[in-house]
């Protein structure tokens, strides 16, 4: 029998392997370091979100894998169930030159040979012609409303009976700000290229220079305030309208605040109705408190992240969670680098979720949840069966432990998608429209006060609302601003971007719009006033 090993041999044995583990531990927290600073710079936008794709290869193994992990390579293949055709991708890449669109005004110009100009057109009989098209700029330009408001008093006897004394002179025509410098087309002009343009009051400036007038950002600032208080019972109309929806997409971004020493934290808050209307919220702080302001009562479905201040919304009674999946697969694109086997594991349970749903994406909603519950909830339970066999083993603190922890942790919102089939499985509408929010604060950096990000919550809710309905947007508020001072309070939804077209085939408000002075000039019906002709 050989001889036992001495205690200095098992100790430089167990020394050789703290070694070898040491090393091993190190090279792992190497991994996770490169990973954590790779993952912060994905969240501030270096890398994009491109690199949320795996590569062709990667896709074909991530399907390879996730058939090996069901068990149905050797399977019965089923037969594919019936998909419904995708609708072709709004935001698609334009390929080759689009014909001009016949909305835009044309001159017309006769091109002739010089031999032609030199004998004169008697001396020819014209056969035919050839039309081409160039699109030129023709620079817009300000237009002063002179508003003549005569004096009139009575003649003959009126003067000396009962009307003696009696000036008669007519209101001024009115506008969104009584007494004001600017017309309703105007200041449409201004707040499309603040908040939807993006543009710093200082450009602004010089743009309207420019063209003639030296206009104070002050000045504009005073606009927007004043024409957000008067757009605010539409915004509160639009808010009672959207909290009656099924569900709503919410999400948060923050912003700074100017101060004289430091800058100050706010925060903008986004709530979705999709196919309704799209609603931003400024608000100082990002805690309960604010998600009241807003949510307080809703019983519906929250499609959202899993921050802690919308807990207190969910309960009986309450609104009903439901989670994000493109978030909860973000996770495991962090992941990916240091333990790229479980990461590919999961993502590969994830992306077969997805598939399904674009596949389903122009669906009703009751074909939606039937094809869910039949080949969508047995990848859930697989994925969560997964998860529940991996969370033991897995390191703690490491990415794919936070995956793995999130996703648990969110189980039965993630789940939510299955219960109804107007659910999206994801939150990617409301954070898409956070992107106006994000340029903008590329720009102008900062808001300038609170309620500076209010008048901003105020008009971005009305531009993005238009985008989602294809309403183009000076238009739109031009012809609101006409409506909206003399317009019933008890109506005023029916100017929401959601009814707007309805609206404008309604003969009360064409009467209104056609009646507007102002609107006739910004639309080139009235170019002089009679009195100069």
């Amino acid at each position: 029998m050989p001889d036992a090993p001495s205690i200095e041999e098992r100790l430089a044995a167990l020394e050789t392997q703290l070694s070898a583990l040491g090393a091993e531990r190190d090279q792992y927290k190497k991994l996770y370091l490169e990973m954590l600073e790779r993952c912060r710079k994905l969240e501030l936008g270096i890398l994009g979100q491109k690199r949320e794709k795996l590569s062709a290869g990667d896709e074909q193994m991530t399907l390879s894998l996730l058939e090996m992990m069901l068990g149905r390579r050797d399977a019965a293949p089923e037969p594919p169930p019936e998909k419904t055709p995708v609708k072709a991708h709004d935001r698609a890449k334009p390929t080759g030159r689009k014909p001009i669109p016949d909305s835009l005004p044309r001159v017309h110009i006769e091109v002739h040979p010089p031999e032609v100009l030199q004998k004169g057109l008697d001396a020819f009989d014209k056969i035919g012609e050839d039309v081409t098209e160039t699109v030129e700029y023709r620079p817009g330009s300000l237009v002063v409303v002179a508003s003549h408001k005569g004096k009139f008093a009575p003649k003959g006897r009126d003067r000396l009976g009962d009307n003696a004394g009696t000036i008669l002179q007519a209101e001024p025509p009115e506008l969104p700000i009584p007494g004001g410098l600017a017309g309703p087309g105007a200041l449409a002009r201004t707040v499309v290229q603040r908040w939807d343009d993006h543009l710093p009051l200082y450009r602004l400036e010089r743009i309207w220079g420019r063209e003639g007038w030296e206009l104070a950002r002050s000045t504009v600032c005073g606009w927007h305030e004043e024409l957000a208080g008067l757009a605010q019972p539409l915004l509160d109309a639009m808010w009672e309208d959207a909290l009656l929806a099924a569900y709503l997409c919410v999400d948060a971004t923050g912003v700074l605040i100017q101060a004289p020493e430091k800058c100050r934290n706010g925060h903008f808050f986004v709530v979705a109705a999709p196919e309704r209307h799209v609603l931003f919220r400024f608000t100082p702080r990002h805690d309960s408190a604010a998600v009241d302001e807003m949510l307080a009562g809703y019983k519906g479905y929250l499609v959202l992240d899993a921050h802690a201040v919308y807990d207190h919304l969910f309960g009986p009674g309450k609104a009903t969670e439901s989670a994000c999946w493109a978030h909860n697969r973000r996770y495991y694109f962090k992941a990916l680098g240091s333990d790229p086997v479980r990461a590919r594991q999961a993502l590969a349970f994830i992306k077969a979720i997805f598939k399904i749903e674009k596949e389903q994406a122009t669906s009703p909603p009751e074909a939606r949840l039937a094809v869910r519950k039949r080949d969508s909830k047995p990848i859930v339970d697989d994925f969560f069966a997964w998860c529940d066999a991996q969370a033991p083993v897995v390191l703690d603190e490491t990415p794919i432990s936070k995956a793995i922890g999130y996703s648990t942790n969110q189980r039965e919102a993630l789940r939510r998608f299955l219960e109804d089939g107007r659910l999206p499985i994801h939150n990617n509408f409301s954070e898409r429209q956070l992107r106006r929010e994000a340029v903008g604060r590329k720009n102008w950096l900062f808001v300038g006060s609170e309620d500076g990000g209010r008048t901003n919550a105020t008009f971005v809710s009305l531009l993005a609302s238009c985008q989602l309905h294809g309403i183009e947007p000076h238009g739109y508020l031009r012809d609101l601003f006409c409506l909206l001072p003399s317009w019933p309070v008890k109506r005023v939804l029916e100017l929401a971007p959601v009814n707007w077209k309805k609206t404008l085939e309604d003969k009360d408000a064409q009467q209104r719009l056609a009646a507007n002075v102002f609107r006739k000039v910004s639309l080139g019906e009235l170019v002089e006033h009679p009195s100069t002709k």
